[in-house]
């Protein structure tokens, strides 16, 4: 509030001074002392002064005092109101940069930040294996010239690859006899592991070679796979994605590819596999257990449903029965494997036999060795508490399409939707 005159109360401002002086300048006097001294009062402060001039000059230093108090508040509110606005921005800039790295993380997490495929990540990490002496020039090259070969035809190379686990775990169940009340296995499937181009986001596209491989031997399968008769490549199996939605599978999903998967390190899922199956007129569904159905975060309604998909007419008394039943391919956050069978203990518990692209060539053969013990059989089993995960997606395959069907599931991919067990 502006000041105010300390004679007549009105309002004065910064003209306090001219007031006093103009308006209350014959009031600066007061009554003499007892022995003839005339004495002035501070209209302010009520102190008494003897002269007419050191009163002036005190009543100056209170105008003086006020003014620059004045003057005070509004440049501490004038800074103050700068330094939240400059606070303001500082943390809007920090949130934008916040957003950005965590935007660059998730683009760097899914392979969507342009750091190349699966042939720049192969090249650079055999230059890294030669650096520390891991790897000599020589099998560099024939390793560079391998790859290229394989990227050129769009066939795998098989490095990764290892044959007859279904055939072996056939024998072992035959003679074990320990707590395995039956079990039941999927048709024949070769396991794929990651390589040094593809690790650390290729478990998706080494599910599908999985499935694929038990596909191939099944001739049920052979018309609508005639065109693809031998294990295709990552970047192959990209491109085939593709394919799939220029013929208009699953839209939404490809929008979030920018519609192109070859060149980058893209992770995929369960809708990339319904859509490439598919348009392959391979039958074949995507079921969402989209939250626990049991205590502790578990889902036995996933192994019950396996179960029911094995044994369905594979109902016979024997032990061991090898089905004629497709691999599984199993979806959660993260990562992805292939379910190749299902064990019912004698306590009635199960536990599911899941090949892993996670694990190396070297690991899958020791279950190939004759007389196994079993140990190696943990690289498969999971049990239902070790199942844990918020949610599970499945695709099982069960038969061939139509050109009818498959235009059909064409058009109601575009609103893809899987099935919920509640």
């Amino acid at each position: 509030a502006p000041p105010e005159c300390p004679f007549c109360g009105e309002a004065a401002g910064r003209e306090l001074e001219e007031h006093v002086r103009a308006r209350h300048g014959h009031l600066l006097g007061a009554p003499g002392t007892g022995d003839g001294e005339q004495l002035y009062e501070c209209p302010m402060c009520g102190l008494t002064c003897t002269n007419i001039q050191i009163l002036e000059e005190h009543v100056d230093l209170h105008l003086e005092e006020h003014s620059f108090s004045e003057g005070g508040n509004i440049r501490d509110l004038e800074l103050a109101q700068r330094l939240q606005t400059e606070e303001d921005e500082r943390q809007r800039s920090e949130e934008e940069k916040r957003e950005r790295e965590e935007f660059k993380k998730l683009q760097r997490q899914y392979g969507l930040d342009n750091s190349g495929g699966f042939k720049q990540q192969f090249l650079r990490n055999m230059e890294r294996e030669v650096d520390r002496g891991r790897m000599q020039p020589f099998e560099y090259h024939k390793r560079k010239a391998d790859m290229m070969e394989s990227l050129a035809s769009g066939i795998d190379d098989g490095k990764t690859k290892t044959s007859g686990v279904i055939e072996a775990l056939c024998k072992y169940y035959q003679n074990e006899n320990k707590d395995v009340k039956r079990v039941w296995l999927s048709a024949g499937v070769d396991h794929f592991h990651s390589s040094l181009g593809d690790r650390g986001w290729g478990c998706g596209y080494r599910n599908f070679q999985m499935l694929l491989s038990s596909l191939l031997q099944n001739s049920f399968y052979n018309d609508c796979l005639r065109d693809t008769t031998l294990i295709p490549s990552i970047p192959k199996i990209q491109s085939m994605i593709e394919d799939a939605w220029r013929e208009g599978f699953d839209p939404h999903g490809a929008s979030h590819f920018n519609n192109r998967l070859q060149g980058s390190k893209a992770w995929i899922g369960a809708c990339e596999i319904y859509s490439l199956l598919t348009s392959l007129r391979i039958k074949c569904q995507i079921i969402d257990f989209h939250k626990p159905t049991g205590p502790m975060g578990t889902h036995p309604r996933l192994f019950e449903w396996i179960l029911h998909y094995y044994s369905t007419d594979n109902e016979g008394g024997a032990k061991v029965v090898c089905t004629s039943k497709p691999p599984i391919y199993l979806q959660h956050q993260g990562h992805s494997r292939t379910v190749v069978g299902i064990e019912e203990k004698k306590n009635r518990s199960l536990c599911l036999l899941l090949f892993d692209p996670g694990c190396s060539s070297q690991e899958m053969q020791k279950l190939l060795k004759p007389n196994s013990d079993g140990s190696g059989l943990k690289l498969l089993r999971k049990f239902v508490g070790s199942l844990k995960e918020k949610q599970y997606q499945i695709v099982p395959v069960d038969g061939v399409l139509s050109l009818e069907e498959k235009t059909a599931r064409c058009h109601a991919s575009q609103v893809l939707t899987s099935e919920k067990i509640p």
